[in-house]
């Protein structure tokens, strides 16, 4: 990646844990895309993130629903208060998700919202384990019982559910309606689990030909690395974003949100 940041593999285990004094997020399961025969078929499945609050980490427990009395909003911050699944890679994957949420003391039951970073088949195939869970789909917000509350997001209006966890409007691979969840504050800096906008580390040769909408995506793309120290990507291991030297996150974001707000609706 070229310009004032560039990418570069993240050195030590690939299913990382990155932790800060409200989150930690685990790599559950590493996405991939491989090429299969002669043609043009590719096996691939989406990587799914666990984004763990600490309080519900030093005491777990279930908790009542979410209402809809509050509307979104409430719903959405008394969700994040649980255990929270950014995508759940294809039903083929459905024991191997189980094993690594075990691993993280996670039962199905504990997971309180469940988010979808688009509508593909290989990052929300396992959506029916988590029936007690708030879902979070693209730009869908639906408590248990498929309760659809609005809820504003869009590009220049993130959610901010909880201090240290946005969820971001990041349209482009899917169409309009793709989404991130993006973890401020941890032991790596910034996390973006970022779905598809990154298919992986050095994807520059082969995303656009996938996406439903490249000038979105690529507007998307540049807004993560303007922001992100660790990108989650769809199909890959999560990378290192270096910026230029003087040029943090937070003056690159400030630059991108006033860019973003100046082309209107």
């Amino acid at each position: 990646m070229s310009g004032p940041a560039r990418t570069e593999p993240l050195l030590g285990d690939p299913a990382f844990l990155a932790s800060s004094d409200s989150h930690s997020v685990t790599v559950l399961l590493r996405g991939y895309a491989e090429p299969q025969g002669a043609g043009d078929a590719v096996r691939a499945d989406g990587t799914a993130t666990l984004v763990l609050p600490r309080a519900w980490a030093s005491g777990p427990g279930r908790r009542a629903a979410p209402a809809a009395d509050g509307g979104a909003e409430a719903a959405l911050e008394e969700a994040v208060r649980g255990p929270i699944l950014v995508d759940t890679g294809g039903p083929w994957a459905r024991e191997a998700l189980l094993e690594a949420l075990a691993r993280q003391g996670v039962a199905p039951g504990d997971v309180t919202l469940v988010v979808g970073t688009h509508g593909h088949s290989d990052h929300i195939g396992n959506l029916g384990l988590f029936p007690r869970a708030a879902l979070l789909v693209s730009h869908d917000f639906c408590l248990p019982g498929g309760l659809y509350l609005p809820h504003g997001l869009a590009e220049t209006r993130p959610l901010t559910p909880s201090s240290g966890l946005q969820v971001w409007a990041t349209p482009g691979h899917g169409g309009q309606r793709d989404v991130s969840v993006v973890v401020q504050g941890t032991s790596l800096g910034t996390v973006v689990v970022a779905g598809d906008v990154f298919e992986r580390l050095g994807d520059e040769d082969s995303w656009q030909a996938l996406s439903e909408d490249p000038v979105a995506q690529q507007r998307s793309r540049e807004r993560i690395l303007a922001v992100a120290d660790v990108v989650v990507p769809g199909h890959g291991a999560p990378f290192r974003v270096v910026r230029e030297v003087g040029k943090s996150s937070e003056d690159q974001e400030s630059t991108f949100s006033e860019a973003l707000e100046s082309r209107g609706p």
